[in-house]
């Protein structure tokens, strides 16, 4: 009999620690840029320029955790029949967490043996492993450390299904995702639905991330003879399929591989070993596209892998999606919805035969294990409107507060005003013609900058909040000149170190930045978030003493990017000993983003001696 039960998963855990409170004005991750658009196909190259997001408003920055892990128990969902076992965990972004297959005794997924957060995602924080569901923009979503709702429904056979549920804030779009495991079935089914409930179109981005484990002889697998490969010299260029890009122990650098799958070629993609076992995922047609993202066997790129998974072997990604690329989002007209379903279960073929020379051969030996995916589908579809008998856990109030706005009931994914808790609550005194109002010393609430907020926000009295969320809306809708007129106007109201911090941000003079910023820093000197960008600030603007000068007052804890700011004042000062002596004490910076050379380029400017392992996070060989 297939079961539904909640539980907990007890592992290593880092906490995530406390949202941001500054509102990430400019994106973190940067707009990945294609150099050679007209070398590539019409379509290809309007998808690419089309939907992109400057920032991840209305959303907070997740980068609040640290490297130290203890024992925790995490919300578990486990969904199983007698062939698979299903583990989710909804407090993070519903991911697929194990897939236990149990006649061969074999994991299907990556299985990461911690929760460890790192920047990669659109809000920072981000873990390794599973199954992730990124809806949104170009990179990892938003959601991926955030709750999502989820019920249990009963299925066309009378089976349990897993209902996952939650609303994507930067584009405003409900979405669900619905496991089942029919009764003897080798496959788990995922049915997904990403509505429009606007009056406009919608850009939208979707891509099922598929972690498994990366062995020497791991091949990946997908019904296509080319790829487009987008590197880290930003060209997207078309190469042959399989070549050694089928073999990703082979890849010395980090790289996108997305595979052009003929019109009419099945949807599906495989990674196995070298005994021909492995994972297979494959779906209905909407969902084109088909990725394979290795990390390269250079240091930056092992030394990636451990510190996403200390002590653990090494992993890949398979990846499917709406489009053909990653680079590319599609438009959701107004009032539509898209649906789709996924299947993924174990493979077995032939070793030889995978292996082999013989792509086509190599390509059907997988073919042949693909199951019905348009007939789940259909059945699926059956159920998509039910409404869940019972809620297994609770998601956030953001998708309440919209239905309450639009006075709007989505079937099959209730949002309760019950769920609404204080970060809603003044948005919600504000749809009722209330006007926010707050101590100017307090951490304001986060901004909500859809067109129907901002539109209330225009029209609301004018004190420092409503000044200060105004500026924060026009900004998140490409007003610039208009938001700083606005933080100015906050500041008239009342002097306050938010309206001042993000007038530095908006700021295209660096030593006026830099002003700003310590300005801001004295009326709230104990925010390390608003330190660490002050510091950086001076440093920008070539003021190295007064980045230190700020360094040596600074009353917390001194670790993490204030060493790595330690470090950089002192190399600017002309110090290079001093800033050696910083890397050789030995520090971590938590957040250290995917792509960024800050630590390999400290430490050249300081040292001739080869980058100590510990500090190489650069995504191509040296």
């Amino acid at each position: 009999m297939t079961s539904l039960s909640l539980t907990s998963l007890v592992l290593p855990a880092a906490a995530l620690g406390p949202e941001n409170p500054l509102p990430p004005l400019v994106k973190p991750v940067p707009v990945q840029q294609v150099a050679n658009l007209a070398e590539l196909p019409p379509d290809l190259a309007e998808g690419l320029g089309y939907g992109h997001l400057s920032t991840v408003l209305p959303y907070r920055l997740q980068d609040g955790y640290t490297r130290e892990r203890t024992e925790t128990a995490l919300p578990a969902l486990v969904l199983e029949n007698d062939r698979l076992r299903a583990t989710v965990l909804p407090s993070l972004g519903g991911r697929l967490y194990s897939l236990w297959h149990k006649p061969s005794g074999r994991e299907l997924l990556y299985r990461n043996p911690v929760f460890q957060p790192a920047n990669l995602a659109l809000r920072d924080a981000w873990f390794a492993g599973g199954v992730e569901w990124n809806l949104g923009s170009t990179g990892h979503t938003a959601q991926t450390c955030a709750p999502m709702f989820a019920g249990r429904i009963e299925g066309p056979d009378g089976t349990p299904v897993l209902r996952l549920w939650e609303w994507e804030r930067t584009r405003d779009l409900p979405y669900q995702l619905d496991f089942s495991l029919p009764e003897g079935s080798d496959f788990l089914l995922v049915g997904v639905r990403v509505r429009n409930p606007h009056e406009h179109a919608v850009p939208v981005y979707w891509w099922s991330n598929i972690a498994v484990t990366r062995e020497e002889r791991t091949r990946v697998l997908a019904p296509a003879t080319e790829a487009w490969h987008y590197g880290y010299g930003g060209r997207l260029d078309r190469v042959p399929v399989p070549g050694a890009l089928t073999y990703p122990a082979r890849a010395q650098a980090a790289a996108d591989y997305f595979f052009e799958l003929p019109q009419e070629a099945p949807r599906w993609i495989a990674a196995v070993d070298g005994h021909g076992d492995g994972l297979l995922q494959c779906s209905t047609r909407r969902l084109r596209g088909r990725k394979l993202f290795v990390w390269g066997e250079s240091a930056g790129g092992r030394r990636w892998q451990e510190w996403l998974a200390p002590g653990a072997p090494g992993y890949l990604e398979i990846q499917a999606g709406l489009a053909r690329t990653q680079l590319e989002h599609l438009r959701l007209d107004a009032g539509e919805s898209w649906d789709w379903l996924e299947a993924y279960g174990p493979v077995s073929a032939d070793a030889e035969v995978v292996h082999g020379d013989d792509w086509a051969a190599a390509t059907d030996a997988v073919q042949s294990s693909l199951p019905d995916v348009e007939e789940h589908h259909r059945r699926w579809r059956e159920m998509a409107d039910r409404r869940p008998e019972t809620v297994l856990h609770r998601g956030s109030g953001w998708g309440a507060l919209e239905a309450h706005r639009m006075a709007a009931d989505w079937a099959g994914t209730p949002f309760p005003e019950s769920a609404m808790g204080p970060e809603q609550k003044p948005w919600r005194a504000l749809l009722e013609g209330r006007t926010p109002t707050g101590d100017p010393s307090a951490i304001p609430p986060p901004t909500l900058v859809g067109p129907a907020w901002a539109e209330l926000l225009e029209r609301a009295p004018r004190n420092w909040l409503t000044s200060y969320h105004r500026g924060v809306a026009r900004w998140a809708s490409g007003q610039h000149d208009g938001a700083r007129a606005a933080w100015r106007a906050s500041l008239e109201s009342a002097e306050n170190p938010w309206a001042l911090r993000n007038l530095a941000v908006a700021s295209a003079d660096r030593r006026e930045a830099a002003r700003l910023y310590e300005r801001a820093l004295r009326q709230a000197p104990h925010l390390r978030p608003l330190a660490v960008e002050a510091i950086a600030a001076q440093l920008d603007a070539g003021l190295p003493e007064r980045a230190a000068e700020l360094l040596s007052s600074w009353r917390g804890e001194l670790s993490g990017r204030l060493l790595l700011l330690t470090a950089r004042s002192r190399l600017a000062l002309g110090d290079a000993a001093g800033a050696r002596a910083v890397f050789e004490a030995g520090f971590e910076v938590p957040n250290v983003r995917e792509g960024e050379t800050s630590l390999s380029d400290t430490w050249a400017a300081a040292a001739s001696a080869p980058l100590p392992v510990e500090y190489d996070f650069r995504m191509v060989p040296s």
